[in-house]
């Protein structure tokens, strides 16, 4: 439990061509400073190694599909599914694809990563397990970038839900809730302090979903007179969290922000001239078809027999303390076959860009780590392949610039349902990139996004299903138009802001009805409910006690009266909605009204390690009190949360920064493992540094990594 890797000293012999120098700062951060190109990504693979090693080898498992070669049968049914994608061939077309160039970058990372497997103590999860981890390949590393792209994807799973949802109700399909549209290509001027409209009954049911915050400001509005950008990308919690923060120096090169556990470079971040962000572009990403026959349920195979034999192939599950098991995929050139839905499920055949045309997306994160100005970053997402993005650029020059990114079918279904089988034979084109949303450089620009629509009227393309619910995104435009100049603090301030629009209004329009003796005769606390949410400001702050009054009533109406009151409507502002609603909210407040405790401990979230799954409890982060919902900015839930924020001020780097929520290692005996929980949980947003000097003066520890 104690062992840690070395951080200190020196190391001599592990294949650096130069030596390497990586100081710690206080966070445990690494700022690693080559000589060379191969020793900044050996050097890079090496410090994750040493710090995130369980993490990298249960990612890649998780995956492609080979859990169960560590933890038995309980994770069977989950390879199986994750085996549906044939990741590692996608991975291995991804790296054949590849210039020499990145080859040798990504294999010199997978050095640096055996080397630290080599020389450093192992973690203790594999201790607990008893097992080892296989060296890590520059094709691991592409494995687990394509974790993030799955997880990120619309997958046939929602298609055919919505394709069910379509059958019971031709129009279930909104893009928005017009009340609180706040596209970034319209500008802040339709957005108002306080809407005269009702939320939308679609977008109040919506369960909670992976999205992110970004926003940014041209030099023409801050105090600095220096561009700003905020991002925060909301992802599952977990221990340790998703991102590794660090910045590389070699000559010609620096660059600094967060990438994930496995993955080389920078992904969001910064370098000397250009500072991204990006949120979910929550667009279509395939189409889904139907197969040309029904397959048997009483066969032993789900594939239709209609389906070429030649193109199905035979996975083997190595399963730890019993038998290998054996599955059937199907998989020709440009369709694969997945089984979607709950129980015996449903056949169908996914047409997807990253399956038939695969193609790294580390090619354009590359691209932005050594983008010197604006128009580099913007060519080098136009090779990026998705998954599709919202990507917000600043630059020293003081502009700002908004840029939908990645490849989206131009599918006239737009993922809504499942195409019949003869569509098959149709192809779909993707929209070209000059067509995608965007808004111009400019040093007035004033751009934000949170997986919201992001076009007006007019706009030739559909391009989603559905996009998330658009409070987050009215939330930040509001802030935004409240203040004609912004700093750092502004900016985060505003990524803590826990307003919810949709539930305060949701209390507004109940509260006369809670007046009602039909009410006060259910709860003896029935005064003490009334008066909490009359008082109410709309805020998921930690005391609040009519925020867990709020939230737990929304729930009850999603998962009940709500879900089943609005899909019994063809026209979403029916007045019978409104007239049903108050008493569908009283009957599910004056439930919770027995129980009126603060939001800090209804919402309070842990964040768990894998093994908690199996029992191990002692590794989980820090229990982080209730603060924010779904629809804040500031969002916290057990599914889905801030997994960093960082606000970057263009060209004065060490006054910005980046927070995560736990800590930098994934060590348990680490200082770092839980060390950036208070400063998580107070808001603070803690400095990366950049300079040479900033990072002298935060130095700890220094470790140089020696040639032979």
């Amino acid at each position: 439990m104690r062992a840690v890797a070395q951080t200190s000293g020196s190391i001599s012999g592990l294949g650096v061509l130069q030596p390497v120098t990586i100081v710690r700062d206080a966070r445990g951060v690494p700022h690693i400073e080559a000589r060379n190109e191969h020793d900044a990504y050996f050097a890079e693979g090496f410090v994750q190694g040493c710090d995130r090693l369980f993490q990298m080898d249960v990612t890649r498992r998780a995956v492609s599909g080979h859990l169960s070669e560590i933890f038995g049968k309980a994770t069977l049914r989950a390879d199986e599914t994750a085996r549906m994608v044939p990741v590692e061939s996608i991975a291995a077309a991804e790296w054949a694809r590849l210039p020499h160039r990145y080859q040798e970058n990504l294999q010199a990372f997978a050095d640096g990563v055996n080397a630290a497997m080599r020389t450093q103590p192992l973690p203790v999860e594999f201790r607990i397990l008893l097992y080892r981890p296989k060296p890590w390949t520059p094709q691991a590393s592409l494995v687990s970038g394509f974790g993030i792209v799955l997880s990120l994807t619309d997958t046939w799973n929602d298609i055919l839900a919505r394709s069910i949802r379509s059958d019971v109700n031709p129009t279930s399909h909104p893009l928005t809730d017009p009340c609180y549209d706040a596209p970034v290509t319209e500008g802040l001027a339709r957005i108002s302090e306080t809407p005269q409209c009702l939320p939308s009954i679609a977008f109040l049911g919506r369960p909670p979903t992976v999205g992110s915050n970004e926003w940014a400001a041209g030099a023409a509005h801050t105090l600095t007179g220096r561009a700003l950008l905020a991002n925060d990308p909301h992802l599952p919690p977990g221990m340790p969290g998703v991102w590794y923060l660090v910045d590389i120096r070699y000559p010609g090169f620096h660059v600094a922000g967060a990438t994930f556990a496995g993955v080389p470079g920078v992904l969001l971040g910064h370098n000397d001239r250009v500072a991204w962000g990006a949120t979910n572009g929550t667009v279509t990403s395939l189409s889904v078809f139907a197969p040309p026959c029904a397959s048997n349920p009483n066969a032993s195979s789900s594939i239709p027999a209609c389906l070429s034999k030649a193109n199905v192939v035979t996975e083997t599950f190595h399963v730890r303390f019993g038998r290998s098991v054996r599955r059937e995929y199907y998989r020709d050139a440009r369709d694969f076959g997945v089984v979607a839905g709950s129980g015996s499920g449903t056949f169908l055949l996914v047409r997807w860009d990253a399956y038939d045309n695969p193609i790294s997306p580390f090619l354009a994160f590359d691209g932005l780590d050594r983008a010197n100005s604006m128009q580099d970053a913007l060519r080098a997402l136009r090779n990026y392949p998705g998954p599709t993005q919202n990507f917000v650029i600043a630059d020293t020059s003081g502009r700002v610039a908004y840029q939908l990114a990645g490849d989206i079918p131009d599918d006239p279904l737009w993922a809504r349902g499942i195409h019949p089988a003869s569509d098959l034979a149709r192809t779909y084109s993707d929209v070209p990139f000059d067509r995608l949303p965007r808004v111009a450089p400019s040093r007035t620009a004033i751009v934000w996004t949170a997986n919201n629509k992001m076009y007006g009227p007019g706009y030739p393309y559909r391009l989603s299903a559905e996009f998330a619910p658009p409070y987050r995104a009215y939330r930040i435009a509001q802030l935004l138009k409240a203040r004609s100049r912004y700093d750092v603090a502004y900016f985060s301030q505003m990524q803590m802001d826990t307003l919810s629009l949709p539930e305060r209004d949701l209390v507004r329009i109940t509260l006369d009805e809670l007046r009602r003796p039909v009410w006060r005769a259910r709860s003896a606390r029935h005064g003490a409910l009334v008066n909490a949410l009359r008082s109410w400001d709309g805020r998921y702050s930690p005391g609040s006690r009519a925020a867990t009054v709020a939230y737990r009533a929304q729930v009850s109406l999603t998962n009940g009266n709500l879900q089943r009151m609005s899909e019994a409507l063809i026209e979403e502002r029916s007045a019978r909605f409104y007239e049903n609603l108050p008493s569908a909210f009283g009957f599910a407040a004056t439930n919770s009204a027995n129980d009126l405790v603060p939001w800090s401990v209804t919402g309070a979230m842990t964040p768990l390690h894998p093994l908690a799954s199996i029992g191990v409890g002692f590794l989980n982060g820090v229990t982080f009190p209730g603060d924010g919902d779904n629809f804040t900015i500031h969002v916290q839930s057990a599914s889905v949360s801030q997994s960093f924020r960082a606000v970057w001020d263009m060209g004065n780097w060490d006054a910005g920064g980046i927070s995560i929520p736990e800590g930098e290692s994934g060590e348990p005996g680490s200082a770092h493992y839980t060390d950036e929980a208070k400063a998580w949980i107070t808001g603070t947003l803690q400095p990366l540094p950049y300079s040479r000097a900033a990072v002298e003066a935060s130095a700890r520890e220094r470790l140089t990594l020696l040639p032979q």
